[in-house]
Order: structure tokens, then sequence, then C-alpha cells
């Protein structure tokens, strides 16, 4: 059974960093494609970053480029999600997801993804 768990949410101050970490279980993560979602309070979930199988296309939500960087770790089967100059706005339920490779939406739409996890809380707050 494929399966997708988050890991490290938490508290953070606003400018703080925090790393999270999505194990998958069931499947080879590297022979996805994979991205990472985010629903804050009373929001729409949105695409956040999103990344083909081939790591020849990602997509940036602009509110996160330059701030937020995506990584596999083939070695443990999980996907890295690196949180930089974190902002109050950045406070949201973040959910790792998967696509087999022909379903894979270049444009990170959040209806998209064939696998989600449950999501993990990240609070950015003084």
């Amino acid at each position: 059974q494929l399966q997708l768990v988050e890991s490290g949410g938490g508290l953070v101050h606003p400018g703080g960093s925090l790393r999270l970490s999505c194990a998958a279980s069931g499947f080879t993560l590297d022979d996805y494609a994979i991205g990472w979602f985010r629903q804050a309070p009373g929001k729409e979930r949105e695409g956040v970053i999103c990344m083909n199988e081939s790591e020849t296309s990602i997509y940036y939500e602009d509110s996160v480029k330059g701030r937020f960087t995506i990584a596999r770790d083939n070695a443990e089967n999980t996907v890295i999600l690196q949180m930089n100059s974190l902002r109050p706005e950045d406070t949201a339920v973040y959910y790792c997801a998967s696509w087999v490779h022909s379903d894979y939406d270049p444009f990170c739409r959040p209806y998209s993804p064939d696998h989600w996890g449950k999501g993990t809380l990240v609070t950015v707050s003084s």
C-alpha cells in the first residue's frame, strides 16, 4: 500500500527555518513526480513546489521562490522541503504528494496528485 507521511512541522519565529520530511512506503519515491502543497486557515489548498520525476521541471509558488527548496533523499526514500526566511503567512498545514509520471501536472494544481500524505502543521508566529 502506498503511503506518504510528513514530519517536521511545528512552531517557528518569523525569519526562522524549518525542514519538513516526507517518507514514502510501498513505492520508490524517486520513480515518481513529487510536490508539496499547503492549506492555510480559511483558504484553498495551493501548490508550493512541484517537480517531475526527472527533476527537469520545477514549479514554485511565487511567494516561496528563493526561500523554499525541494530535494530528494533517495537513500531514505524521502522528499525534503527546506523552508527559510519564514513569514507568518506561511502558516499552514503542509502536505506532500506524488504522481505517477504520466499524471504529473506542471502547473502544480491541488487536485492533481495521485497520492497524498495527511499533512503537518507549520505555525510561524512571534
